[in-house]
């Protein structure tokens, strides 16, 4: 029998585990662990590390700074994730620039709005390539929220095991 992955929801900077994104995945992915995170990104990280000690196989969503989370994660932890699916990440937060260079296998996919603002993806999609060597980029005609992009993705098919 293979071994269920645990799926985990990181939100975002202004979010919350009630948050959209987070509530959508509670209801059709009832096992999915989605944390209040609260702080900057070493408060954050240090409670996603505690959340997830000793577990391995993970399927990762970061949605804007729990993007750049998941991502830091991943360089960091990679023999614990199975995939990181990244919906407009803040790699271009200050935060990012000292895990700029560092690389990671882990294989990723990203979604970002071609009229993001916030994470603008003539900056976030060359920092993703540059960090993961196994990368699918998907940009669409939406904004930093996603709104018409969310509800296309297959998520069924990427959050399978």
């Amino acid at each position: 029998m293979t071994p269920v992955a645990d799926r985990v929801f990181l939100h975002g900077l202004g979010s919350s585990s009630r948050g959209t994104k987070a509530t959508w995945f509670r209801n059709h992915f009832p096992d999915m662990l989605i944390p209040d995170l609260v702080g900057g990104l070493d408060e954050r990280l240090r409670d996603v590390r505690r959340l997830l000690a000793g577990r391995e196989d993970l399927i990762m969503v970061g949605s804007s700074f729990g993007g750049l989370v998941a991502t830091v994660y991943a360089l960091e932890n990679e023999h614990q994730l199975a995939k990181v699916i990244l919906l407009a990440p803040a790699l271009n937060h200050p935060d990012f620039a000292g895990y700029r260079g560092r690389k990671t296998t882990v294989p990723a996919s990203l979604f970002i709005g071609r009229m993001d603002g916030t994470c603008p993806p003539e900056t976030v999609v060359p920092a993703a390539l540059e960090t993961f060597t196994n990368l699918m980029v998907h940009e669409s005609d939406d904004d930093h929220l996603l709104r018409a992009t969310f509800p296309e993705i297959d998520w069924h098919g990427l959050l399978a095991f």
